[in-house]
């Protein structure tokens, strides 16, 4: 009797819609609380290059004018980010499934397809900077073959921190990303909002008259370059907005609610697990604005007085000041090891995040079937590894973290008009069941606003056109 051969099982697909895997969202507040995750995900990436860089170099450089800035511009982007992660969660496709949507576009993606890539070409600079600022800060700890921030140590480091996190995220799995995640953000925060807060107790307090004044949307013409940066930074950005809809498929939200088979049951669910992804959103954003807020108050107050501003090589050194000059010496030891685990954890959460963007941009482009789940997977691990070496070439070769890190946030503010299109676009296949509330549509048309004016004051820069 001829043998059968086993048929091997299909891997689990995180992102199909399945009615077997449907599940009752949680119905209280509580409950609520205990499926959040995709949001703190979202804080890890964003903390470390757009809050502890490009944040306390605008305030050590502008001091509190430009205080306003900073709740703007973590305030203004959510509403975004929530009705794009809203659609994924009603059809189950991640952003750049949306994006290829918008037209003109082809079988193979559309204009906004085309201008995710560019804009992801020009954020390798930004990540090798963030790669850079982690290597920088174990170099100081800890220099080998020479002086701390020499290139030997920086190489040496890099490399330590570039096979560490590879090793770790091979596997893909998205619960081991989400704990680093959750530790790192909350930890650092919590310090750092609490130096913050106990300023005005040092040599180097603030008063509510300074605070007042960076409230008065004051906009000095030579520091608008510099906002322009922060603006695409400092909050969720264009790639974390397109990011986040990977994690809450993942996270099981759209999943949980099933396919749209018109139930009125199915609609619930959908309902329910909504308001779990809004809570989930809302902890980000408080998350991000607390920490963002507390680096610009320790820039604005501790670097701005003594003209210091993080540049080159030497921003690690620069920003340890903001504790050592309040804490003394030993406190560098104290900011260098949670400013690296900060850093480690926004370059985990891009090592994680932008191989699945290019796996599923790849299968856009028809050059392989993104429901392949084997094939899929076996190309995420490839480029998991290929990525983290290129970023990591970048730092080296350019040894500029801050101006690495600002290029990538203008090439985000730019992309981010692209974005706002394609979610005014797609929200046309949101049944109104889901976007009745006109303070939504309210929020979402300023936030729209605001982004474009904040893209076309970048394109402007890019052919010559300054102002003052």
């Amino acid at each position: 009797m001829a043998s059968r051969t086993a048929t091997p099982p299909q891997p689990f697909d995180p992102y199909a819609l399945d009615a077997a895997n449907v599940l009752e969202p949680p119905r209280t507040l509580r409950g609520r609380f205990r499926y959040l995750g995709p949001g703190l995900i979202l804080s890890a990436a964003v903390v470390g290059s757009g809050e502890l860089i490009t944040t306390t170099a605008l305030g050590s450089q502008a001091g509190f004018v430009l205080f306003w800035l900073v709740i703007v511009s973590t305030a203004i982007k959510v509403w975004v980010q929530v009705e794009l992660a809203t659609w994924s969660i009603l059809t189950g496709k991640t952003a750049l499934q949306g994006y290829a949507e918008v037209r003109p576009r082809t079988s193979r993606g559309s204009w906004v397809t085309v201008l995710w890539i560019v804009m992801d070409f020009a954020k390798i600079l930004q990540r090798g900077g963030i790669i850079g600022g982690a290597a920088a800060c174990l170099s100081i700890m800890f220099p080998v073959l020479g002086e701390p921030l020499g290139l030997p140590s920086l190489a040496f480091w890099t490399g330590v921190v570039l096979v560490a996190t590879v090793t770790l995220l091979v596997t893909g799995k998205y619960s081991m990303i989400e704990r680093l995640s959750v530790v790192s953000v909350v930890l650092f925060t919590l310090i750092t909002v609490a130096l913050a807060l106990g300023l005005p107790l040092t040599p180097f307090s603030y008063s509510a008259a300074d605070v007042l004044d960076g409230l008065s949307f004051a906009l000095p013409v030579a520091a608008i370059g510099f906002a322009v940066a922060m603006f695409g930074l400092t909050g969720v950005g264009a790639d974390e907005m397109t990011t986040y809809t990977y994690w809450v498929l993942e996270k099981g939200y759209g999943r949980w609610t099933g396919p749209d088979d018109g139930s009125e049951a199915r609609a619930e669910r959908a309902e329910g697990w909504i308001r779990v992804m809004r809570l989930d959103a809302l902890v980000s954003w408080l998350t991000c604005t607390a920490c963002t807020l507390s680096f610009y108050v320790i820039g604005a107050a501790v670097l701005h007085p003594q003209g210091l501003v993080p540049q080159g090589n030497e921003m690690i050194s620069t920003l340890s000041r903001m504790y050592t000059d309040l804490l003394g010496s030993w406190a560098q030891w104290l900011f260098l090891i949670g400013a690296f685990f900060v850093l480690w954890s926004t370059f985990v959460a891009s090592t994680a995040s932008v191989p699945r963007l290019w796996t599923n941009t790849l299968g856009i482009l028809g050059f392989f079937d993104w429901t392949n789940v084997r094939l899929r997977e076996r190309i995420i691990r490839v480029l998991t590894v290929g990525y983290p070496v290129i970023w990591a070439a970048s730092f080296l070769i350019v040894q500029s973290p801050v101006v690495m890190v600002m290029i990538g946030g203008v090439a985000s503010g730019l992309f981010l008009i692209a974005v706002v299109i394609a979610v005014w676009v797609l929200r046309r296949d949101v049944d109104r069941r889901y976007r009745r509330s006109p303070v939504w549509t309210v929020m979402l048309t300023v936030s729209s606003i605001a982004i474009a004016l904040l893209g076309s004051y970048t394109v402007a820069t890019i052919f010559g056109f300054t102002v003052g």
